[in-house]
């Protein structure tokens, strides 16, 4: 019983992930060169989710500011949902849909990217921050499911929308980390040379 549970989740996520390299190769491939021309002329990427896509904008930051699988020069990214004196001053103090809109706001300039994760598309602190990042003149790439809720009427023509094409929130954010995995490849490709990476 419980292995073929196990099995179907392996099924379900390879299924999506077959069929939305279909979909989100475009959109993928314009998150990547949105991020470039940032990281390039000497912009930073912030990024913001809650739950299991706060952990997803922490391990986007994670490989940037590190490695992905190759060596090269630190890029710039942080995490705005890390500084635990921050969150839970703005919680406090303000809102919690403020929580990430007040840090676009105090830390990013025009020409930062922000990457925004909602599976739902909904998450109001979310849609604060990308009406934070257009204030400041930066490019949203935006990463949801469930045929993007909000987030889609929030977004400008120069932003990018990965919208997974699924309801379940497990596999959105499976393919999440996958699109994360592709931006981080495709940064690397470009600015280190196209070559194999080691198994």
């Amino acid at each position: 019983m419980l292995e073929q549970r196990i099995q179907q989740h392996f099924v379900d996520s390879a299924d999506l992930k077959y069929q939305a390299a279909q979909t989100l190769n475009k959109p993928i491939a314009a998150a990547i060169q949105a991020v470039l021309a940032c990281v390039t002329s000497g912009g930073k990427v912030l990024a913001c989710g809650n739950g299991g896509s706060a952990a997803d904008a922490q391990h986007f930051a994670a490989e940037f500011v590190g490695r992905f699988e190759r060596e090269r020069p630190e890029l710039g990214a942080i995490a705005l949902t890390t500084d635990s004196s921050i969150l839970t001053a703005v919680a406090n103090d303000y809102d919690f849909t403020q929580i990430f809109s007040k840090q676009v706001r105090a830390l990013g300039q025009a020409g930062d990217v922000l990457l925004a994760i909602t599976t739902s598309g909904n998450s109001a602190n979310v849609l604060a921050a990308v009406e934070a990042a257009h204030s400041r003149e930066m490019t949203v790439v935006a990463l949801t499911g469930r045929g993007g809720g909000r987030m889609g009427q929030a977004l400008r023509e120069t932003d990018v929308h990965i919208c997974v094409p699924h309801e379940r929130t497990a596999r959105i954010q499976e393919v999440h980390l996958l699109a994360i995995h592709c931006i981080c490849d495709g940064v690397d490709a470009t600015l280190l040379g196209d070559q194999e990476t080691n198994p």
